[in-house]
């Protein structure tokens, strides 16, 4: 027997996790071809996510020249009741360059959100925002609640499996 989902719990728990959220994990690959994993902080803003990165770190290269990237947030493992459970979107993003300059509602965002101090520090060096579009997604409760996600539309639809 599968037990009834509530949407609108879902739904809001997305929200919520989605909201408190302030760094994403980077899945990109490098120039021959190797995965490569990292993170950064990100905000989000218009049905989009940004990640400001130096040009030095190893997947500002990778990133752009790989367009599309996999994202992943995960929430804090000492709030996880079960590991093996733990809640967590996966989204499949087009990643672009959009440099630094007419961004200032982003900046403000990333002040906001991050410090004002520090993106001010940051501005003056060699980093630059992507812009992540998400195309197709994944949202995962626990057991036997994942749901693909709709990012631009925040829909989300309850994935059930047949065992049988």
């Amino acid at each position: 027997m599968v037990a009834t989902v509530k949407m609108d719990q879902v739904k809001s728990r997305y929200d919520d996790f989605l909201e408190s959220r302030k760094t994403i994990v980077i899945s990109s690959q490098d120039s021959d071809g190797h995965p490569f994993i990292s993170y950064a902080p990100f905000v989000k803003h218009e049905g989009k996510l940004y990640i400001y990165i130096s040009a030095i770190a190893e997947h500002y290269d990778f990133i752009e020249q790989n367009e599309t990237i996999q994202i992943m947030m995960l929430a804090d493992e000492a709030n996880t009741k079960n590991l093996f459970a733990r809640e967590r979107l996966y989204l499949r993003c087009q990643a672009k360059n959009i440099g630094n300059d007419n961004l200032e509602p982003l900046f403000a965002k990333m002040e906001a959100i991050h410090g004002t101090s520090l993106i001010r520090l940051l501005r003056t060096i060699d980093m630059s925002i992507f812009e992540l579009t998400p195309q197709a997604g994944r949202y995962v409760i626990g057991f036997g609640q994942a749901f693909t996600v709709d990012f631009a539309s925040g829909e989300l639809e309850h994935i059930v499996v047949n065992k049988k």
